[in-house]
């Protein structure tokens, strides 16, 4: 499936993909992303198929899985068929999907969903930012998941452990976050901890921001994406398709603009320091 709301003329934008075992903090990272929910609030996104959201005010709509399509109601989203369903398409006006489209996959590990509903869908992901929940991080099943990932998507990909902050002192949160490290060396671009409700609840307070752990994380997207932008704009395959690594340039393209944390006030334009991609130095892992 071609991406069926890309600009005419124009490169499309990278597609990173929101994954993770269900109540990993998936729906709480979207919210943070795009400052507003993207779904209704009794709308539960792990019981739906994949959902594609791109900048835009166009209708929602469902693609089936033979590539069909028909408008959907945001208020019905629920009712609609999940073992027909490739994928659901909302849009938004936010600042992140300027620069790039975000696919909020349900939880990997449900019982009562086939794999399948999103397994057909990651053949349009770029990169992903993976959800592993803090108190019970990097299970088997993540693993499994993640082993079959091609290294053209890994290599570009972020590891979340959400819910940092239900690790009550410093000496657990350094312990798991060595483990996690430990035992997902080289397979993703970046590794941050971080607790999203304290992001969220951060508002203009810059201290809070950083010690939730969103600073860092959100630096280190900003270089993802720039990088996923270049990538994109040689090649209309995203990269889980590129087994044998990505494309070679031809071309440098224009870096997005920078993506600013939701709710940012004029504070949000001065530079920030690069993050470090391992979060050795995350004030969350300082924090006791």
């Amino acid at each position: 499936m071609s991406d069926q709301t890309a600009a005419a003329g124009g490169p499309r934008k990278p597609r990173i993909a929101l994954m993770g075992e269900f109540s990993a903090g998936k729906s709480t990272l979207s919210n943070l992303l795009m400052g507003a929910r993207p779904l209704p609030e009794k709308v539960t996104a792990t019981r739906l198929s994949p959902v594609w959201i791109s900048f835009g005010t166009d209708a929602p709509y469902r693609v089936d899985i033979d590539g069909s399509t028909e408008p959907v109601s945001l208020t019905q989203l629920e009712g609609i068929p999940v073992e027909e369903t490739r994928v659901i398409r909302l849009f938004m006006e936010a600042d992140i999907l300027d620069v790039c489209d975000l696919i909020d996959f349900p939880g990997i590990s449900d019982p009562n969903m086939s794999s399948e509903v999103w397994e057909r869908m990651l053949t349009e992901v770029d990169a992903v930012i993976w959800c592993t929940h803090a108190t019970q991080a990097w299970r088997q099943s993540e693993a499994a998941v993640w082993d079959s990932m091609p290294d053209a998507v890994r290599e570009n990909s972020i590891l979340l452990i959400t819910r940092f902050d239900k690790l009550t002192t410093d000496k657990d949160r350094r312990r798991v976050f060595k483990r996690v490290r430990r035992e997902t060396e080289g397979m993703f671009g970046g590794t941050f901890p971080i607790s999203l409700l304290h992001a969220l609840e951060a508002g203009e307070d810059y201290d809070k921001w950083d010690a939730s752990g969103a600073g860092p994380f959100v630096n280190h997207m900003i270089e993802m994406i720039d990088e996923l932008t270049k990538i994109a704009a040689r090649t209309d395959k995203p990269l889980y398709n590129y087994a044998d690594g990505v494309p070679a340039p031809v071309a440098r393209a224009v870096a997005p603009r920078r993506v600013q944390r939701p709710l940012a006030g004029d504070k949000a334009e001065r530079e920030r320091p690069a993050a470090d991609a391992s979060a050795v130095n995350s004030p969350i892992l300082r924090d006791s």
